[in-house]
């Protein structure tokens, strides 16, 4: 069954312009997006994997705030890495 999404013309062009960056249809681009995407439920249930991993072969239990702690350095991270992409300082 095929549907129609609204979207406004910016987003319609950039999906576009993505779509044929990658020689693909925008319909391709939305499934594939729809495919790989995760959602909350299944991010919740990647994360207690990870967690269940680290106890039983580490022995590691990450506390909230271990994981605030390493969330703020990806963030640290991610802004120094786009500064540098950029040419601007960080």
């Amino acid at each position: 069954m095929d549907t129609t999404i609204k979207i406004g013309a910016e987003t319609r062009d950039k999906l576009a312009a993505l779509a044929e960056a990658r020689n693909m249809s925008m319909r391709a681009l939305i499934e594939e997006f729809a495919a790989t995407a995760l959602t909350p439920a299944q991010l919740q249930e990647r994360a207690e994997r990870t967690d269940a991993f680290l106890v039983s072969e580490f022995g590691h239990r990450v506390s909230e705030d271990d994981a605030g702690a390493l969330r703020e350095r990806m963030r640290q991270a991610q802004a120094a890495h786009q500064s540098r992409v950029r040419g601007t300082p960080a």
